[in-house]
């Protein structure tokens, strides 16, 4: 992609001069007549490199210099000064300036301080880019464009000390983003608290979240920090944020206000320092306007938003995936040296995975644990789309529903336990126990 370079000079000589110049070594060039004008330019985004003349009326360059670097997506600026006034332009440096030039200037010199601008530029780039890859690849695997721009957001926001909301279908991995936005931050070595908000039913949820004080209602009988207490000065993540109560999203909503919990019974606010963390699978603008889901709320959680694909959509991740699940299950069923047909991998890569990456490495892991060799293979003679061979999909379902039944037997039949467990969301939980006659 050709670089674009916005010159900023109140002379039209000069800018004709540079334009010019730029045009001919193959550069795109935009121009502004004074430092307002080239701030609305570099606002609107697409911009690598911004040339400025440092004494401009109005908004001179120092003061565009400093307007520039608060963008989102920060350009590389350049300073052109006047003979003299090199004490500014080692300021400008000092502020986040790239580079600077003196008029008279030559030529052959602007187009080498350019240059080497946007390589410096693409090469910190590349670096981010692949820092941001490296960081979510230590949680997940993924081959995918789609991935690497959720990866890049994660390595972006992770040290940023804001609310993100994590979003996408169940089974897509928004747990794992959530831990690699804690392991980014600035506060990796601090408390991080997970919190299933559809494992408590509401009468419980405040209690929960905000602490309460001993005798505060039937059965506490003693005093409970609450898990924003126990997050304090750490993360919390607030997985299937979407199934909190009216109530329970009005007090969030005052927490993250004010920055203070009320425990249940106390007399007083506590003041704590939480980094919030929400993730859901639902949708929640048509929440809002279907009236389960505060407004005002839904506004203070999506600060930053983190979407991440359904499988269906990354179809490339699909074999790296099957070969990293292959690999884990292999060693764990003694068949370390268990292979994937290239045919079962073309089945995979076929079939649409409605229940995403959970359910693909559920898929495997049911079929490894039934494999009799170490090579695994579909039947031979049914090679058609996934659709036409319940193979897989049986497979996965009698896992499922073993796996569910196992749970909900060591719960005692507590649902809400269950789901927490299981790591679905109480909703979820309801319709796999209709599915699979376990009521």
């Amino acid at each position: 992609m050709t670089p674009r370079i916005l010159v900023v000079d109140d002379e039209p000589a000069v800018r004709y001069l540079l334009r010019a110049l730029f045009e001919e070594e193959g550069f795109d060039v935009d121009e502004a007549a004074d430092g307002d004008a080239g701030l609305a330019r570099a606002r609107q985004g697409g911009v690598d490199l911004v040339i400025t003349d440092l004494r401009m009326p109005g908004l001179d360059g120092l003061a565009l210099l400093d307007a520039l670097l608060t963008l989102p997506r920060a350009p590389r600026v350049i300073l052109v000064t006047a003979h003299g006034s090199e004490r500014a332009a080692v300021e400008a440096m000092k502020r986040g300036a790239t580079d600077y030039f003196a008029k008279p200037f030559d030529n052959d010199e602007v187009v080498r301080v350019v240059r080497r601008a946007l390589e410096s530029a693409r090469l910190q780039d590349e670096n981010r880019r692949l820092r941001a890859e490296l960081a979510l690849a230590r949680l997940m695997v993924f081959e995918s464009d789609a991935m690497r721009r959720v990866a890049e957001r994660v390595e972006r926001v992770g040290p940023r000390d804001v609310t993100v909301l994590v979003t996408g279908e169940s089974g897509t991995g928004k747990e794992l983003v959530a831990r690699a936005l804690v392991r980014a931050s600035g506060r990796r070595d601090q408390p991080y608290v997970r919190f299933n908000c559809a494992a408590l039913p509401p009468t419980l949820a405040e209690a929960e979240l905000f602490g309460h004080k001993a005798g505060a209602f039937t059965g506490a009988q003693g005093a409970r920090r609450g898990l924003f207490g126990e997050a304090d000065g750490g993360t919390l993540l607030l997985d299937e944020v979407g199934e909190l109560d009216l109530r329970t999203q009005g007090t969030l909503l005052r927490v993250l206000q004010d920055g203070e919990i009320r425990p249940v019974g106390a007399d007083r606010p506590v003041r704590v320092d939480v980094r919030l963390i929400a993730a859901t699978h639902r949708d929640l603008r048509a929440e809002v306007a279907a009236g389960r889901f505060r407004e005002d709320l839904f506004y203070r959680l999506d600060v930053v938003n983190v979407h991440l694909p359904p499988l269906r959509e990354r179809p490339e991740d699909i074999v790296p995936l099957a070969e990293h699940f292959a690999a884990r299950f292999g060693r764990q069923f003694g068949l370390p040296d268990l292979r994937l047909t290239p045919r079962l991998l073309r089945r995979l890569e076929a079939d649409p995975w409605p229940g995403n990456v959970r359910a693909l490495e559920h898929t495997l892991e049911s079929m490894i644990a039934l494999a009799d060799g170490p090579i695994l293979d579909v039947d031979p003679d049914d090679d058609g789309p996934p659709d036409a061979s319940l193979d897989l999909r049986a497979r996965v379902a009698a896992f499922e529903k073993r796996l569910i039944g196992d749970a909900l037997a060591r719960c005692g039949g507590n649902q809400s336990e269950t789901a927490r467990q299981l790591g679905v969301s109480r909703v979820t939980l309801l319709d796999k126990l209709a599915r699979y006659g376990l009521r």
